[in-house]
């Protein structure tokens, strides 16, 4: 069910929809306020719109970096199981 929370963000008190938890609307209040200072603290004299650029920018590469771990986790899981398969296979003949 989609409920409407109450989050703040670079000053601003903002309404936002989510199925999420508020907990989890919290975290993730939490983790873009953070992002942001850390963005704010890189950036001298910088508007908000260059901070948020930054901070979506810093964002946007851990979650690729994220991804691709991911990526090489997954295909070290098929790779381990189809070994597995494979002796399995050989003690049943």
């Amino acid at each position: 069910m989609i409920s409407t929370h109450s989050i703040r963000v670079l000053g601003r008190d903002l309404q936002v929809k989510s199925v999420s938890t508020p907990e989890h609307v919290a975290q993730v209040e939490g983790l873009v306020n953070e992002k942001l200072a850390e963005a704010g603290a890189a950036v001298t004299g910088g508007d908000d719109q260059v901070i948020v650029v930054l901070a979506m920018m810093n964002l946007a590469e851990a979650c690729l970096a994220a991804q691709k771990e991911l990526e090489a986790e997954r295909t070290a899981c098929r790779v381990r199981v189809a070994g597995l398969i494979g002796r399995l296979d050989q003690q049943a003949v």
